[in-house]
């Protein structure tokens, strides 16, 4: 007789509607008083926030201090088996010290609570029982109830994993809206990732200086091509004798020239220049520059500062090497 083939989406459904059930509940069991509290401790905490845990515990400790972390709190984690061999050390009198644990009698925790207690400013916990000896001797404590795991056995870690995660995410996520915390702050802690290059400034990426091409208005058409393909940038800016930029001649300019058989040698680049050109402020963030430069159909934007100065070029090919887009 052949086994019935499991049904795994039916499964997957009941641990969904599980869990969500049991997360639901979490505001209202959440005393209003100690959180803002916890949130204030940690805010103005002159040290690290240091997260420690252990084993399913550790991995959302170590989650939830990667999120302060890239949100504007300084923060690393701690495990707590190897906090007891050596790297209790790197605990500061400054910092706040949050455990994760659901028991909140982890035995590798409570053997080195009262050296953690002497070596910090406060201690917080965040544990699945108000009655354990990590509640009862922490500083602050949160505690959830989750009556039973997802998991069928009730025994893998698995909503009360989600819980101590979320409640760590509304923590993280309530001081980041107190620090004012902006895109332009949350790019500064993730120049690597694509989400955070995209809220960079024009002006961080921009070419400027001695690399931008430039000629006078009286350049003959021989010299721009010369400073074109010197810098190798496209095109070049042009200036009046006052050197304000008031114009642009790019490489598909010269094509179109030259198809004409102008005298390269005696035409001046005052006549063949595009006066309008389209520029964007220096202060400007690039997914900024990315929408004009798509919407008007161009790969170059001239930069401008505050009084309306030309002090840079915006190249799309940049904004590619950069991995943005």
């Amino acid at each position: 007789m052949n086994k019935k083939s499991p049904n795994f989406f039916s499964s997957a459904k009941k641990t969904f509607s599980k869990e969500i059930d049991s997360l639901s509940r979490i505001p209202k069991q959440i005393n209003k008083n100690k959180f803002n509290e916890i949130c204030k401790v940690i805010l103005n905490c002159k040290g690290n926030t240091v997260l420690m845990g252990i084993g399913k515990s550790g991995n959302i400790a170590a989650k939830i201090s990667s999120t302060l972390s890239s949100t504007g709190t300084s923060s690393f984690y701690l495990n707590a088996a190897e906090a007891s061999h050596g790297d209790l050390g790197s605990l500061k009198k400054n910092d706040i010290l949050v455990i994760l644990s659901f028991s909140g009698e982890t035995e590798e925790i409570i053997k080195i609570f009262s050296a953690c207690k002497s070596k910090v400013n406060k201690i917080i916990s965040l544990t699945g029982s108000k009655d354990s000896t990590l509640a009862k001797e922490s500083h602050f404590s949160l505690n959830i109830d989750i009556s039973e795991e997802a998991c069928p056995l009730n025994l893998a870690p698995t909503t009360s994993s989600s819980a101590m995660l979320i409640l760590g995410d509304a923590i993280a996520i309530s001081i980041l809206e107190a620090r004012d915390f902006s895109p332009e702050d949350f790019a500064k802690n993730h120049p690597g990732g694509k989400l955070g290059k995209s809220f960079l400034k024009v002006k961080d990426l921009m070419i400027s200086g001695p690399r931008l091409p430039i000629i006078s208005e009286s350049t003959d058409l021989r010299d721009a091509i010369y400073e074109i393909s010197h810098k190798g940038l496209g095109l070049t800016l042009i200036k009046n004798n006052k050197n304000k930029i008031i114009g642009v001649f790019t490489d598909g300019d010269l094509r179109r020239f030259l198809s004409k058989k102008v005298n390269i040698e005696t035409i001046k680049i005052k006549s063949l220049m595009t006066k309008s050109f389209k520029s964007i402020n220096q202060n400007f963030q690039i997914k900024n520059a990315i929408d004009q430069m798509n919407k008007n159909k161009i790969y170059s934007l001239v930069v401008k500062n505050e009084k309306n100065q030309v002090v840079g070029l915006l190249r799309m090919h940049d904004i590619l090497e950069a991995k943005i887009i």
